[in-house]
């Protein structure tokens, strides 16, 4: 894959997006690619996570969490494990490629933070971002126990 396409592919993924073409490049050119069969395991359901994966070509399957849960197709531009991004966190499903020949992008929480350090604007539309993010989810888990006081 050329690195325009590498860089169309980050620019709509999430968090990715909201950095410029400069970062986006360095990205491309410290991530590892990894290549996965159909049905082929990307990571298992309890394992640590060093990193997230930015779907290049073809679909990733999550697993449901729970039994009434349904799987999830991830496609191109998608990112699986934004928390892992930053820190070791535990997977919480199992990964499979989909049913055609799959391509990832693995961006080590070691790739990233050198990024934000090189970058620091992008650092700061992150922060900026994931604080938005965590006080909308705030404001649900707020809002839903106003709605049950039980």
């Amino acid at each position: 894959m050329a690195l325009d396409d590498d860089i169309a592919i980050l620019e709509a993924a999430p968090l990715f997006g909201l950095m410029n073409r400069d970062a986006l490049r360095l990205i491309s050119f410290a991530a590892e690619r990894r290549r996965l069969e159909p049905g082929a395991v990307l990571f298992t359901r309890g394992e640590t996570a060093e990193g997230g994966f930015v779907v290049m070509r073809g679909t990733v399957m999550l697993e449901p969490r729970g039994p009434r849960g349904a799987p999830v197709e991830a496609g191109p531009s998608a990112l699986i494990g934004q928390a892992a991004l930053f820190s070791p966190v535990e997977r919480p499903t199992t990964a499979r490629a989909g049913r055609g020949p799959v391509e990832v992008m693995v961006v080590t929480q070691a790739v990233m933070r050198r990024v934000l350090e090189v970058f620091p604007d992008a650092a700061a539309v992150i922060h900026d971002a994931l604080a938005d993010e965590l006080a909308a989810l705030t404001r649900a888990f707020a809002d839903s126990r106003a709605a049950d006081p039980t």
